[in-house]
């Protein structure tokens, strides 16, 4: 059976988190897959350990995805080999960004491929967390940047999917630029609920998601009913020399799965943004990009990629109120 967890601490929006001390909790290593940045997890608990499906690549930037364990979800113990590579020709140059979701003894894995050209958000399934079946790109013919930049062609990323039927089908929300809605009946074959120039959450002017929105982390259902997720929001400065400088930081959103397309609430100001020299320096500069988030020994644990180059975390405790927030 499927088993939904119900957060009886939890309420919009989670927190306050503090980045660790101890961060970058996994960084790029030896002259292997991951020996050049190492970032961007999706995180579960399996028999009372933390496990991270990172994003790592050599200098030749192919991504692979790899594993790592954790019995305080602080320090992590990583396998030498990745457990998802590169094998068809949309994946060619990447097997990019994960977010997982456990259903009924089967994960669920949705991940971005990459040809260098078009980024296409793809779903593979395992038993195990070893043995993977690939089922493709979800979304061919689609562009969430239709209505925030346009790529004319083919590009979507970052799904999560609720681990619970709403109105007898299964959910995901997913999207880069603009967040969009699908429906399934059997988790494998996904249909968008709109267009692509319908999203159901879109950038917001002047805030620090003004360029462009991103779903990040698997839903939370919290003791109110509401689902909440952590977001990802860039704004884009065109400097003097003509080159783009992004910033990345993270918000919140809260959904009622009795109106499951539309955002009820977005938090207003980041819960995390860009300050230490790893958020700052990296790939890509001025990065903090969540993608992993469980409740763990009492704690929320979120874990983010810095600048495209380690990976970190924050941590919350929810017997302590939002009355701060963390990141400055």
């Amino acid at each position: 059976m499927t088993t939904v967890s119900i957060f009886e601490d939890a309420r919009f929006p989670l927190g306050p988190f503090v980045p660790y001390e101890g961060n970058p909790i996994l960084r790029p290593k030896g002259d292997s897959w991951e020996s050049a940045n190492l970032y961007n997890p999706a995180a579960l608990v399996v028999d009372d350990e933390v496990v991270l499906l990172y994003r790592a690549h050599a200098e030749d930037i192919v991504s692979h995805i790899g594993i790592a364990r954790s019995r305080d979800g602080l320090h992590f113990e990583r396998e030498d080999a990745p457990i998802l590579s590169p094998e068809h020709d949309y994946e060619r140059y990447g097997c990019e960004d994960p977010r997982i979701v456990f259903i009924d003894g089967t994960y669920y894995l949705t991940y971005t491929g990459w040809d260098r050209r078009a980024a296409q958000l793809c779903l593979a399934t395992s038993t195990d967390l070893r043995d993977w079946t690939k089922h493709g790109p979800l979304f061919e013919d689609f562009d969430t940047f239709k209505t925030v930049d346009p790529r004319g062609h083919t590009w979507s990323k970052a799904g999560v999917i609720v681990p619970f039927r709403i109105d007898g089908l299964w959910w995901m929300y997913f999207g880069e630029g603009a967040i969009y809605w699908a429906t399934s009946e059997d988790l494998i074959h996904w249909t968008p609920g709109t267009s692509d120039d319908e999203p159901m959450y879109s950038p917001t002017p002047g805030s620090f998601d003004a360029d462009l929105v991103e779903i990040g982390t698997s839903p939370v259902l919290t003791d109110t009913g509401l689902l909440v997720m952590l977001t990802n929001g860039a704004t884009r400065t065109v400097l003097d020399d003509g080159t783009v400088e992004v910033d990345y930081r993270c918000g919140q959103i809260a959904i009622d799965p009795a109106e499951p397309t539309k955002v009820l609430a977005r938090l207003q100001e980041p819960w995390l943004r860009p300050q230490t020299f790893e958020d700052l320096h990296g790939l890509v500069s001025n990065v903090t990009f969540v993608e992993g988030l469980v409740k763990f020994q009492g704690r929320w644990f979120a874990y983010y990629g810095q600048s495209d180059t380690t990976l970190a975390v924050a941590v919350a405790d929810p017997r302590v109120g939002f009355g701060v927030r963390a990141g400055g």
